[in-house]
């Protein structure tokens, strides 16, 4: 029982003493950190994922460290980041695409591209961060195509393909009840 008591005990001390930042006078950057990005993969690669909006009225700091994952609440400015995981793929050219799709089916790969909004030429990414931007300029499906290798990738399997949509979901009600509970 004793040992319990300990264990509960430095359990919620730990709790209390994890976000110490406000009361260090240094508020965190990004309120929520369990909402940034979201871990994307395919049979080779996975990166973290990470979206952001350009806010349509002034400056919000705010709202522009709001990261998204594969739900952008409107149109706009865009900017993307995938964190390379594995170290490896740090040491060949990756190349970038921006492009609005039509889904054709109901895995991630079933969509067939309706137009290209952005195309980075492949470069290495050292650092492990993947950067572009683009105007999404229409509610609808979209998707970040990183290839890996560049121009030699060929296959299905050297592309990594991020979906993700633009505008209100229909199902956007029950994904705010769901984190609410």
């Amino acid at each position: 029982m004793k040992n319990k008591f300990i264990l509960i005990a430095i359990l919620v001390s730990s709790l209390i003493g994890c976000d110490m930042s406000e009361k260090l006078g240094t508020p965190p950057q990004i309120a929520d950190v369990n909402s940034v990005g979201c871990l994307v993969t395919n049979d080779f690669y996975a990166v973290h994922f990470s979206a952001y909006l350009k806010p349509q009225k002034g400056n919000e700091r705010e709202a522009l460290l709001k990261p998204y994952c594969q739900e952008l609440p409107d149109v706009g400015q865009a900017f993307f980041a995938a964190d390379l995981i594995d170290r490896d793929i740090r040491e060949i050219p990756i190349g970038i695409r921006v492009v609005e799709i039509e889904k054709t089916g109901d895995k991630v790969n079933d969509f067939k591209e309706i137009r290209e909004l952005n195309h980075v030429e492949p470069k290495i990414y050292s650092k492990g961060v993947v950067e572009a931007q683009s105007v999404l300029d229409k509610k609808g499906d979209y998707a970040l195509i990183l290839s890996m290798g560049g121009e030699e990738a060929v296959s299905d399997e050297d592309k990594l393909k991020i979906t993700f949509h633009v505008g209100k979901s229909p199902f956007a009600w029950f994904k705010s009840l769901r984190d609410k509970i």
